[in-house]
């Protein structure tokens, strides 16, 4: 009995992430699947129009609808977005005369 108490033990920390895992990969239900198409044809698309340009028809109202739900889980916090952008500093570096004289490889360029 001993034996049986620490090996029960052990068998549920193991099982318990897998059990949570699983319970995460649910499938969409008919309600959200709807939902999801009106979204779409809300943004431009038309499941029963013109069949030539599927992939491109649906993935731009995807884009468009992407978009939408960008703006609306936009940062309102009053600090602003984050910048991926950068700067520099400094002063343009100086040509030698040297360098702009006939002998140059860039002289008449």
């Amino acid at each position: 009995m001993k034996s049986l108490f620490p090996a029960l033990v052990v068998a549920t920390l193991l099982a318990a992430p897998v059990a949570s895992f699983a319970q995460s990969n649910q499938p969409l239900t008919r309600a959200e699947v709807r939902a999801q198409l009106v979204q779409l044809e809300k943004a431009g698309y038309n499941p029963v129009g013109d069949q030539t340009e599927y992939p491109n028809n649906i993935q731009a109202a995807q884009r468009r609808v992407d978009e939408q739900n960008a703006v609306a889980q936009a940062d309102t916090s009053g600090y602003g977005a984050a910048s991926n952008g950068s700067s520099q500093a400094g002063v343009r570096a100086a040509i030698p005369a040297a360098a702009t004289g006939p002998s140059s490889v860039y002289f008449g360029h």
